[in-house]
């Protein structure tokens, strides 16, 4: 189900998983007239469970957001299906334009777009994404808990992935591939009881539909039962370039994000991000709590610049 697209709205936002629709939720509950455009590929969709959410755990990623549409819904907000293409600025505020050629207003906006997880080309990993192909501890490591877990070198947090996962399992192999430990590394792998494996990975074996091992490019192939990557994560941002918002490399070297201020405001004037777009790492609890600040925030821009238009005498 979604709902006519009005020509304005006090706010549009841009992506509708938890950090869009809990903004959505904080400024309907405000009173203002607030859209969310979804284009309906949301990051968690190959995983069973939402985990680590309190009172929520394990819920479906699907039925998470039906519940939230339905919340958002019940204080008069907007779902709309749709792609964004461009958001620009102009002397009535905001406009956001859609690949099928709508267009729609806003005097705000808030973007909720998430990231997108770029993991190495490397057969069978993308097959098994979010299956027996994980790269988080805190949202898939009870699940493969006790299980014989192979951890692939692709950069540079992939030994601290390692040491996270020891915890889960005590049978963990890091796979040097193209991220060998350093000296200091390697101590604390050994420490630990992780295996290092040297050598190129050339695939991921797949049999009776589960992973079942880590083949090397001389042929060798050890057996694992589930496999962790951390992927490159990107800011899903491409539309904001109007605005001179472009997403830049993360401190962490995780990969690209849209920097803001702890609200969510961005050097943008009227635009906020909240979620992955920015937190790479913001498990869905901590994406909905920064969609609820972002919201909160851009009500009270809202109301500032109701104070200041009605300070204006009358003529």
């Amino acid at each position: 189900m979604t709902d006519q697209l009005e020509n304005s709205y006090d706010v549009v936002i841009v992506g509708g998983g938890a950090a869009g629709l809990n903004g959505a939720l904080m400024l309907g509950r405000s009173r203002r007239s607030v859209v969310v455009i979804d284009a309906g590929r949301p990051r968690n969709a190959p995983a069973e469970g939402v985990h680590g959410l309190l009172a929520l755990d394990g819920i479906a990623p699907s039925e998470l957001l039906e519940r939230g549409r339905t919340e958002v819904r019940g204080y008069g907000g907007h779902i709309v299906d749709g792609d964004v293409v461009a958001v620009e600025l102009g002397e009535e505020g905001f406009t956001v334009t859609l690949a099928d050629g709508r267009a729609v207003r806003g005097r705000r906006v808030l973007v909720a777009t998430g990231l997108v997880d770029e993991i190495p080309d490397i057969p069978g990993l993308r097959q098994r994404w979010g299956r027996d192909v994980v790269h988080c501890p805190y949202c898939h490591g009870w699940e493969v808990r006790d299980q014989a877990i192979g951890v692939l070198g692709t950069g540079p947090m992939s030994v601290h992935q390692a040491l996270l996962f020891r915890q889960l399992s005590a049978d963990v192999v890091y796979f040097a591939d193209i991220a060998p430990p350093t000296a200091e590394q390697a101590a604390q792998l050994d420490a630990r009881g992780i295996r290092v494996v040297d050598g190129d990975v050339a695939s991921v074996e797949i049999a009776d539909d589960r992973l079942v091992g880590v083949r090397l490019t001389d042929g060798t192939l050890v057996a694992r039962d589930a496999v962790a990557v951390a992927s490159r994560m990107v800011a899903r941002a491409g539309f904001l370039a109007p605005l001179g918002l472009v997403p830049v490399a993360h401190p962490s070297g995780m990969g690209e994000h849209i920097p803001t201020d702890p609200t969510g405001r961005t050097e943008a004037p009227g635009v906020w991000v909240a979620g992955n777009v920015t937190d790479l790492s913001a498990q869905v609890g901590a994406a909905a709590a920064a969609g609820a600040m972002a919201g909160a925030q851009i009500n009270f821009d809202l109301v500032n610049e109701e104070i200041q238009q009605a300070l204006i005498p009358q003529t």
